[in-house]
């Protein structure tokens, strides 16, 4: 089977799939406020945040994003995020909640963010030099951020990184990490 790829097709996970059926609930749902977001994304793009994974394909990754939480003025009104990336070749997909600041008033801005993701890569993964290269845990960080122009009042488009990994507190000699570069639209509801 030499320049195949061997790799079993794997299957959405169930909470990889919760997550992305309650993101449709929420498409479904009357909105009153926020805005849904789509885009297409280079995964594993090598950076010097992460260690190579034999992974690769391109992430589906669809999105909606809640108003500002007023409460928490003390830390710039963030606001509420979910998000899922379906990977185009059955590598790792994931589904992440979290928190978003959007900086700048004008037709630019940039927003950074910081959440929670659940993902349903291989639990064990070894390269050809006997390396582990699995994610180390189900549960991982996605920090990301982005640069956005707006187009309209009601869409703006964004260059985008997103990054997940358990940052070494499950393993201190062992945290790939994927990086993934893309870019989104937004449209505000």
């Amino acid at each position: 089977m030499s320049g195949q790829d061997c790799r079993p097709m794997r299957h959405l996970s169930a909470p990889v799939l919760a997550v992305a059926l309650a993101t449709g609930a929420l498409f479904a749902a009357p909105a009153h406020a926020g805005e849904v977001f789509a885009g297409a994304y280079v995964h594993a793009v090598e950076t010097p945040f992460t260690f190579e994974t034999g992974e690769g394909g391109v992430d589906g990754v669809v999105g909606y994003r809640f108003d500002r939480i007023e409460a928490l003025s003390a830390i710039g009104k963030p606001a509420p995020y979910v998000l899922g990336a379906v990977n185009s070749r059955g590598d790792t997909d994931f589904a992440a909640v979290g928190l978003s600041w959007t900086i700048g008033k004008g037709a630019l801005y940039v927003r950074p963010a910081v959440g929670l993701a659940i993902h349903d890569g291989p639990s064990e993964n070894f390269g050809p030099n006997g390396e582990h290269y699995e994610l180390g845990s189900r549960i991982l960080f996605e920090p990301e951020i982005a640069v956005g122009a707006r187009l309209s009042d009601r869409v703006s488009v964004e260059a985008s990184w997103m990054h997940i990994s358990h940052a070494q507190l499950f393993s201190s000699t062992q945290n790939p990490g994927i990086d993934m570069m893309g870019v989104r639209v937004n449209l505000a509801l």
